[in-house]
């Protein structure tokens, strides 16, 4: 699956098949994905 995503994102350079192809990544990596902080949290200077 990694694979055919990776294939769709180099032939049509679509966003969403290079985000599933990371995502299959941290998967078979046993990484949990890290939410980000949402805006209200940011401390903005």
């Amino acid at each position: 699956m990694r694979d055919f995503s990776w294939n769709v994102f180099a032939m049509t350079g679509d966003v969403d098949a290079y985000l599933l192809y990371k995502h299959i990544g941290q998967i078979s990596d046993g990484e949990e994905e890290v939410a980000e902080p949402e805006l209200s949290e940011q401390i903005v200077e």
